[in-house]
């Protein structure tokens, strides 16, 4: 169990009998009245969000959730297959478990991969991946100054918006969580 009072973003929780992971999270203590927690969850099955007040204090459950290092082997029509690091063992996830970070996955990659009551719910990306851009239209000399972007197709298959500059054959630093570009490698 977990007081309301400890919940912190990533933190997951049983509500209504579904698994919620904290995405914000705010302390409230008003004039009059008791203290409450009002907070906005995402359900990790669905991929939903939903809004919850808990009382200051109010007992919660904490969800075991287990985080194993898997290695990204391959994408087929049957999902995205999983090595366990430690015991070789090999899992398949489908693309709708994962959610939009699937866009993101290339093989080699090791990911953390969430398990609760030894079932994968989900897959934890690092916050930055590299990518190879495989086609984007070509730019033109000085339009390195202006903040206007084209779309450039990436290794895995995904297209994000880059600056001008960026040719066919660099590789670029990528946030997961908002897909923006970021940099040049």
């Amino acid at each position: 169990m977990i007081s309301s009072n400890d919940l912190r973003n990533g933190v997951t929780i049983v509500v209504d009998g579904h698994l919620g992971t904290v995405i914000e999270f705010l302390h409230v203590k008003p004039g009059k009245g008791s203290a409450f927690v009002r907070t906005r969850l995402k359900n990790v099955k669905t991929g939903t969000t939903l809004e919850r007040t808990f009382r200051a204090g109010e007992k919660l459950e904490r969800a075991t959730v287990d985080n194993r290092e898997m290695q990204m082997l391959y994408n087929d029509g049957d999902g995205f297959h999983f090595m366990d690091q430690e015991s070789f063992e090999n899992i398949t996830l489908q693309r709708d478990l994962i959610g939009g970070p699937a866009d993101f996955l290339k093989d080699g990659m090791v990911v953390e991969v969430q398990f609760h009551d030894g079932v994968p719910i989900g897959v934890d990306l690092p916050a930055h991946v590299e990518l190879k851009v495989v086609e984007t239209d070509p730019g033109f000399r000085g339009d390195t100054a202006t903040n206007v972007t084209k779309p450039a197709k990436l290794e895995t298959g995904t297209t994000v918006q880059v600056p001008l500059f960026i040719e066919t054959g660099n590789v670029i630093r990528i946030d997961t969580r908002d897909r923006r570009y970021i940099g040049r490698v």
